[in-house]
């Protein structure tokens, strides 16, 4: 089994860099902040208290989830609805903390992914712990990083090509949070593997830093 793990912080780029890679290699692309993404939506429709940490992880035993390709795009199924753009909104994002730092909901997803990727054999994972928690012994680890104002610019073009009605202020302040509660939360924080390599993506092009991961593996 082949296991490729990037890890990041949000609007490094890891999500888009992790896809071509995978396209690059023929492999699985398996994004794991989706799967999180998925569950807090669940939770919002359901109208679960986001403090009810029982209910929180009932609604994660229970996650009827799907990931596949679609016209060479991830589809994400909830129920059987296509939730792909839905789980990129603001609403969503700034919700998903409450849910990725309870350990049973973690443990579930980290289930899911080891077996998705298994099944597939050849994988790229991207997320906040791959390279520590979900496949420690991977075979490449990376750690794609960039400058926070550059992480922020990414995160709202992508709103903003979604004609999503945000302002650059909120966007920054919800990677505050978001940072904060990924590095600091008691289980699958983000931490960069002692064994991983570090990528600074600032000013480097997708095509860029995807030939560069690709040269660490040859």
């Amino acid at each position: 089994m082949n296991i490729i793990a990037i890890d990041g912080p949000a609007g490094s780029g890891k999500s888009t860099v992790a896809k071509s890679v995978a396209a690059k290699l023929g492999y699985l692309y398996i994004d794991t902040g989706a799967m999180y993404r998925t569950v807090t939506l669940k939770a919002l429709e359901d109208k679960v208290a986001l403090d009810d940490k029982q209910a929180l992880i009932a609604v994660s035993d229970s996650l009827d989830f799907d990931m596949k390709y679609h016209n060479n795009k991830l589809q994400v199924s909830l129920e059987g609805k296509d939730v792909s753009d839905q789980i990129r909104e603001l609403n969503v994002s700034s919700k998903v903390k409450y849910l990725a730092g309870i350990k049973e909901i973690r443990n579930n997803m980290v289930r899911l992914q080891r077996g998705i990727a298994k099944k597939a054999k050849n994988a790229v994972l991207e997320g906040r712990d791959i390279g520590t928690v979900v496949f420690p012994d991977a075979k490449y680890k990376f750690y794609i990083d960039a400058s926070f104002k550059e992480r922020v610019r990414r995160r709202f073009d992508e709103l903003k090509q979604k004609k999503s009605d945000v302002a650059e202020n909120e966007v920054m302040q919800d990677l505050v949070e978001r940072d904060k509660s990924d590095m600091t939360r008691s289980v699958g924080p983000l931490k960069k593997a002692d064994d991983s390599i570090v990528i600074d993506t600032t000013d480097l092009s997708i095509k860029e830093v995807t030939e560069k991961i690709l040269s660490y593996m040859q």
